[in-house]
């Protein structure tokens, strides 16, 4: 749809849109219960009776919050755009956009998936993991059908599980090793994603051409 054709947005969602903003940030700062209702209404200039009229509790909001900031929203569109000829320009492709779409998700992201996992189980997590899983499978169907010597001996939820791992650990290291010198390399600047797409792909044992 062209953009001229988008309707702008409501004034309730420019209200919403400006709490789960204020939620975001006061989250990131105090945690969860270190936030209060009040604290939300404040910084979004609102009356603490206004939240009501979008948000019936604190952990709605932070369920809001944690489905706003998660890439998903632009990763899965990205991924489905993937291309290549072989196995390997596809996962190369795959590694090239997820490393565009999930560019500062360790600050803005990672602390609302622990304090999802601390505070509720995990269950927020798992409610988006249900929403977006029907399209989370159908690009895997794609990776699946690309053409290339895939190991017929790995079941592919095991292949899936892996790459989500792989970005997963990233994403965690960058936030809690950030200024750590074992991040660091003498051969200057990494291509973490061109590296890991590797490792993926071929393992970490070199080939006799290599070795």
């Amino acid at each position: 749809m062209p953009v001229a054709d988008l309707a702008p947005p409501s004034k309730g969602e420019q209200t919403r849109a400006k709490l789960l903003e204020a939620a975001h940030g006061l989250f990131l700062r105090q945690g969860f219960h270190g936030t209060t209702m009040r604290q939300i209404a404040d910084k979004a200039g609102l009356a603490v009776g206004g939240i009501y009229n979008h948000f019936q509790d604190k952990e709605e909001i932070f369920a809001a919050v944690l489905d706003a900031y998660h890439p998903y929203h632009t990763l899965l569109p990205a991924l489905e755009a993937s291309q290549g000829e072989t196995i390997d320009d596809f996962v190369r492709d795959v590694f090239r956009r997820v490393q565009t779409e999930i560019a500062g998700a360790e600050t803005r992201l990672l602390p609302l998936v622990f304090m999802d996992l601390v505070e509720f189980q995990g269950r927020h997590l798992r409610q988006l993991a249900q929403r977006i899983a029907p399209q989370a499978l159908a690009f895997f169907q794609r990776f699946a059908e690309q053409r290339g010597p895939l190991r017929a001996t790995i079941p592919p939820v095991v292949m899936l599980r892996t790459l989500i791992s792989l970005f997963l650990g990233y994403l965690l290291t960058a936030l809690a090793l950030r200024d750590a010198p074992i991040l660091r390399s003498e051969q200057g600047e990494i291509d973490w994603f061109g590296h890991m797409a590797e490792i993926y792909l071929h393992g970490i044992v070199a080939d006799q051409a290599e070795a």
